[in-house]
């Protein structure tokens, strides 16, 4: 009995991931409510704002089309930016690689503001201030 080569089995996995999961089957930029919008094979539209997409931070709309699908509807790419997108990852919640994610959500903790935050500010200011950092001593 032969064993399947490394491409069949590919193909196999391919076409499972394509049955279990929807892809896009359009994609387009939507000026009139600034968001870039997929309608998937499911017959659900999905929307969302580019500046919340690794690769998209800084776009334009005229940066924003065309938009391209691959051939499997799992990725999106929009050639101006040379960016890409991966629908199950989107679909997952995830706009992103995991440190640019990761990135993002410390910067929006960082912004966070509390009562007690600002008291803590408040008295590292009354000493002093944040201490500065050590340096090594020049030989």
């Amino acid at each position: 009995m032969e064993q399947p080569d490394e491409f069949e089995l590919a193909n196999a996995r391919g076409h499972e991931l394509q049955s279990a999961l929807p892809r896009a089957l359009s994609a387009r930029y939507d000026r009139r409510i600034g968001r870039i919008v997929l309608h998937l094979s499911t017959g659900i539209d999905l929307a969302f704002p580019p500046h919340n997409a690794e690769g998209l931070e800084q776009a334009t709309p005229a940066q924003l089309t065309p938009i391209e699908i691959s051939p499997s509807g799992f990725g999106i790419h929009f050639p101006q930016l040379d960016a890409d997108l991966y629908l199950p990852a989107l679909l997952e919640g995830f706009l992103g690689s995991r440190n640019w994610m990761a990135k993002r959500l410390g910067a929006q903790g960082g912004k966070s503001t509390s009562v007690a935050k600002t008291e803590a500010a408040k008295r590292n200011g009354r000493s002093g201030g944040r201490p500065r950092k050590k340096t090594a001593a020049v030989a």
